[in-house]
């Protein structure tokens, strides 16, 4: 039995992810709640954020806010980057984040040989799991019986939501839906089974609790029900 799988977004009124002010405070704030043994991230969303950071840098005075004291256990969860086409050369830096205790890299066996001895060198843990593509039902039993990961908290966008969902490991969905209409393109967004290759998917979803925050954000929590096939 794997690990319990909670994808969490910020989204606007009009279902974007991207494009609109997210107010992150809130958003990791109650992202900590689920207390998650293990983060897992897409390669694209990892990408992003070298495109709108290249230092990937955290300011100084914030990151002692994020590591245990000295001779606390460390209860920081992992960072898994799902990247089995071996985009992600961003590892040194990643390692800085003070935001996780480790990092690890979810592969599969159409990795390419070079990117796995790039990771092997940078002693960057690695769980291959599937073979053409990353299977993540495996990968996700791997980190529950290789790291003792029992909650994971999906960060990305609607690709590898809707490989999760897909899985049927998926038992909650959290959106922070905020007051504004982002316009623009209609996507990214919280599910695009069509990017992920499976464009037929659908996941009927059942509200479990909705709070309005004070700065007028909608936090929304549905648990999931089986994953279906629809119409493309």
């Amino acid at each position: 039995m794997g690990p319990d799988v909670i994808i969490h977004n910020a989204v606007s009124l009009d279902g974007r992810i991207t494009n609109f002010p997210a107010d992150l405070e809130a958003y990791y704030g109650l992202a900590a709640r689920w207390n998650p043994d293990a983060i897992l991230f897409g390669s694209e969303t990892v990408l992003c954020a070298v495109r709108d950071n290249p230092a990937l840098e955290v300011p100084p005075d914030h990151e002692d806010a994020f590591r245990p004291p000295d001779g606390s256990p460390d209860t920081r969860p992992l960072l898994v980057i799902a990247d089995s086409r071996g985009k992600v050369r961003c590892w040194d830096a990643i390692r800085k984040w003070p935001y996780m205790r480790d990092v690890l890299a979810l592969c599969s066996e159409s990795t390419p040989k070079e990117y796995l001895d790039y990771l092997a060198e940078r002693k960057i843990g690695t769980i291959i799991a599937g073979k053409d593509r990353i299977d993540m039902r495996a990968g996700m039993d791997a980190l529950h019986t290789q790291h003792g990961v029992a909650t994971v908290r999906v960060d990305s966008g609607g690709t590898l939501n809707s490989v999760m969902l897909a899985t049927g490991l998926v038992t909650e969905v959290s959106v922070l839906i905020h007051p504004f209409l982002a316009g623009g393109e209609p996507g990214p967004t919280v599910f695009d089974p069509k990017k992920a290759g499976m464009g037929g998917l659908q996941v009927p979803l059942t509200l479990k609790s909705h709070e309005v925050l004070g700065t007028g954000l909608l936090w929304a929590r549905y648990t999931v029900g089986s994953p279906q096939s629809g119409s493309d």
